[in-house]
Formats: structure tokens, C-alpha cells, sequence
């Protein structure tokens, strides 16, 4: 594993992409079950502070793949 993909690196990036967005990437500070076997992120709106990725089924339910995939599509 590169530097470039670690998970503190990706985190950064998608922070940085998400700021462009008017989003905040937002992580589990205490993660239960579900989070811990998928996700851990959710995506906040900035201007309306909804949440557009992460709550469907339980909170902070989206993987970093997801959130990546998202923000692709919107640019």
C-alpha cells in the first residue's frame, strides 16, 4: 500500500473535493456494529446541513469507495 491510498490520505483528498461541493465528509467518532462491518462516513450538505450520502439504514452507513463515487458524479 502507497502512501497516496492509505486511509488517512483518501480521507484528506475527499475532504478537500468535498469543501469545492459546499459538502462536509463526516466520520464516526464512536462507531457501532454496523459501522464497524461498513462505512463509517456520511456526506453533509454545508449550506442546509442535510445528510445526501451515509444515512440509509443507519447513520454513517457509506464506505469511502461511495463517497468517492459520488463526488465523481457531481463533477
Amino acid at each position: 500500500m502507497s502512501y497516496k491510498t492509505s486511509t488517512p490520505s483518501r480521507e484528506r483528498r475527499i475532504k478537500r473535493i468535498c469543501v469545492r461541493h459546499g459538502l462536509h465528509l463526516m466520520t464516526a467518532q464512536k462507531p457501532d456494529k454496523h459501522v464497524l462491518a461498513h462505512g463509517g462516513y456520511m456526506l453533509r450538505d454545508a449550506g442546509t446541513m442535510t445528510i445526501v450520502l451515509g444515512d440509509k439504514g443507519y447513520l454513517f452507513s457509506a464506505d469511502l469507495d461511495e463517497v468517492e463515487a459520488y463526488l465523481d458524479a457531481l463533477a
